[in-house]
């Protein structure tokens, strides 16, 4: 088998082609932020409150450096850790208004880019590959 019939393989290099999209899109409108960091602010915003570990399940990002990302959101002041009322143990995450804004300014943006993502695909099958990977991933 080819590497180019190999699924890992082209996944793989979606991957790159997305996030090498993100960050040049990202940067050019003055926006510091990467995938993953856009990811968990989105995140939060749906779910105010939502604990790291629930976090990185949502994102689909590993546990282990979940808290890492977080570290950078909140020395960026986008993201405040409160301590859980039920569980001191736990840290709460919020959006602080600096993260609230700048997640409004860029949403647009991320939204548009997911066209260039997927570039030379016509609409139907953006939709038929979108259909497809949340399949394959369990989301469907």
């Amino acid at each position: 088998m080819d590497r180019i019939e190999m699924a890992g393989h082209l996944i793989r290099r979606l991957h790159q082609q997305s996030t090498q999209v993100f960050q040049a899109r990202t940067q050019a409108a003055g926006f510091d932020l990467t995938s993953v960091q856009f990811a968990a602010l989105d995140a939060i915003a749906l779910q105010p409150g939502i604990d790291q570990a629930s976090l990185a399940a949502t994102i689909g990002f590993d546990r282990a450096t979940i808290g890492g990302v977080i570290d950078r959101l909140e020395l960026k002041g986008l993201v405040q850790r409160m301590v859980s009322a039920q569980d001191r143990r736990s840290r709460r995450l919020h959006l602080t208004p600096e993260g609230e804004q700048l997640l409004g300014a860029c949403r647009p943006l991320v939204e548009a880019l997911q066209a260039d993502i997927l570039g030379p695909l016509s609409p139907a099958e953006r939709t038929a590959f979108l259909a497809l990977a949340q399949k394959a991933l369990g989301l469907a």
